[in-house]
């Protein structure tokens, strides 16, 4: 494949902030097409109006391409796509805070180890890193193992391993697994986990092995360029058919990212793992890493000119975060931003769609504007219930914050406890049915469940009190 630019005048670039270079891209079949390359101001005007710069275009679509720009003398350089950051175009870190002082980076600030690409805020950092902090031991071993990123994800996945299956162990006492059949895993040592909604002897496994599996369906269908998307078994247990949860979600989040960490920003299963490794930190209840993961992956799809849609569900995830930290305020903006949207732009009965209601009804519970989350709720229940099933996880969240939204309420009527208490015992019914009574699903309804029982108890004792104070006073009026 190749590719020129056609020259423009230096007086003509500089006349915009963004001056627009015309590609022609002549494949080798002979076919050829145009696309456009935006130079920013950052740049400046002296490079911009460098002649003669030759754009290899790695395709197959010019969407998601990686350039690379060569000046006459062969010098290479990175060239900005529409914002796209000056410096390693295709491998972003998540990794976004100085290694010593841990001052907040971004993606792009600091300095980066020449070998290894540990970040620094400045030379003295990385000095000091070098020089007292042990850098000088573990830069080749970080630099053999891919890179800092790669490095940090390997350790990260360790730790959440190790994590996963002392929680598990009381559980997978006795067990083994049912992938390798082992009751430790031949090269790891590791122990076994379950965190989904398998029962009985079902669903043990080690996190290594649920990786691996993952990792060779997924494969499979990107070699057969099959259309069934198989990255579901990253995080969706291949027996039970049901989410992992916990822990366990969080493990297999850094295996998953560990796995494809080293792809191009642009290439849909780095996007993807990206997006689950802050939904596994947020299973983990780890909000401020989980908030780092999210705000890097909203950046990159700006950057690679993601969809509205998929702008849109990251946006929803970070105001989820932010409700786990407690900037409630800025989460239900957020919130009403990103449900508003979503809303015109895939309709009512969207997955998305009720995702975000769902958010938004959490937020209100939060605030206690109990009556406008009762009322959104009563919309969008029975169309959850008709597009997703009363089995799906988006069902059982709304009905427990329905419930909420009834028995919390200072001004509920009698009328209104009865129905959350309902509310609650159909959907313990149905998970417990569904999940198992050990989920943490099943366990939120028979919490809930006795809070609602309890106020509708207090109530209940408040108006025989009530009648019996009125009867008396009937009867000294007689």
């Amino acid at each position: 494949m190749r590719a020129r630019t056609e020259q423009r005048a230096a007086s003509s670039m500089q006349q915009s902030s963004r001056a627009r270079l015309r590609v022609a891209v002549v494949l080798d079949g002979g076919q050829s097409c145009c696309a456009e390359l935006c130079l920013p101001r950052q740049l400046g005007a002296r490079k911009r109006a460098q002649s003669r710069l030759l754009v290899l275009l790695v395709l197959p679509q010019l969407a998601f391409c990686n350039t690379l720009a060569k000046n006459q003398a062969g010098q290479s350089r990175a060239l900005w796509i529409v914002g796209l950051p000056l410096s390693d175009l295709t491998k972003k870190m998540i990794l976004l805070q100085c290694a010593v002082c841990a001052t907040e980076l971004g993606l792009t600030s600091g300095k980066k180890c020449g070998r290894c690409t540990t970040r620094y805020c400045g030379p003295a950092c990385q000095v000091q890193h070098w020089k007292e902090g042990g850098h000088d031991k573990l830069c080749r071993k970080i630099k053999k193992a891919g890179g800092a990123e790669q490095y940090n994800a390997n350790t990260k996945y360790a730790e959440a391993v190790a994590v996963a299956a002392e929680k598990c162990a009381e559980d997978t006492k006795g067990q083994t697994c049912y992938i390798c059949t082992q009751a430790l895993h031949w090269k790891t040592k590791e122990g076994l986990v379950r965190g989904c909604a398998c029962r009985g002897t079902a669903g043990f496994a080690h996190v290594s092995c649920l990786a691996e599996q993952a990792k060779i369906l997924v494969a499979e269908a990107e070699e057969r360029h099959l259309d069934d998307d198989k990255f579901e078994r990253w995080h969706h247990c291949s027996l039970c058919e049901q989410r992992y949860h916990g822990v366990v979600f969080c493990a297999l989040g850094w295996a998953c990212w560990k796995t494809y960490v080293g792809r191009p920003e642009t290439d849909l299963l780095r996007c993807k793992a990206m997006n689950m490794l802050g939904a596994g930190l947020s299973e983990g209840n780890r909000p401020e890493d989980t908030l780092s993961v999210q705000e890097a992956e909203l950046a990159m799809g700006r950057r690679v000119g993601a969809s509205e849609e998929t702008i849109l569900a990251v946006q929803g995830n970070i105001a989820r975060t932010y409700r786990a930290l407690g900037r409630l305020e800025e989460a239900l903006r957020m919130r009403r931003d990103v449900y508003s949207a979503t809303l015109k732009l895939l309709g009512n009965d969207n997955r998305d769609t009720l995702i975000e209601a769902n958010g938004m009804a959490n937020l209100l519970l939060d605030v206690k504007s109990f009556k406008e989350a009762k009322s959104l709720l009563r919309k969008t229940m029975p169309v959850s219930q008709r597009v997703l099933g009363e089995n799906d996880e988006v069902m059982f969240a709304m009905r427990l914050n329905y419930a909420d939204s009834l028995y919390k309420d200072e001004g509920a009527t009698l009328d209104d406890l009865r129905e959350a208490v309902t509310t609650l015992e159909d959907g313990r019914r149905i998970a417990r049915r569904v999940l198992g009574g050990g989920h943490p699903i099943s366990a939120a309804f028979e919490r809930y469940l006795r809070n609602a029982r309890a106020a509708l108890l207090k109530r209940i004792k408040c108006e025989q009190g009530m009648g019996a104070v009125r009867a008396a006073l009937d009867a000294m009026e007689t």
